[in-house]
């Protein structure tokens, strides 16, 4: 597919093709990672870390522990 570089403001810009972007698996906002090599442009999703919840809590300590927050009670037609 072609496509064709074009200005938009002081910066070379590209629109990708919707079909392209389905091809990808790209969203859009999604982030990516743009890199140049020998004439080409690749760009890659950006990587999620994964967290598990046992290493997230086993690193929680009395330091890094915050206060417990007291948001006062219920208001309007919440029910807790």
């Amino acid at each position: 597919m072609e496509a064709v570089i074009r200005k938009w403001g002081n910066s070379p810009a590209l629109r990708l093709p919707s079909a392209v972007m389905k091809s990808a698996a790209f969203d859009l906002e999604q982030h990516v990672i743009v890199t140049a090599t020998k004439g080409r442009i690749v760009i890659e999703p950006v990587s999620q870390p994964e967290y598990k919840l046992e290493d997230l809590l086993a690193a929680m300590t009395d330091n890094n522990a915050h206060d417990a927050v007291d948001f006062g009670g219920p208001m309007g037609q919440e029910s807790l």
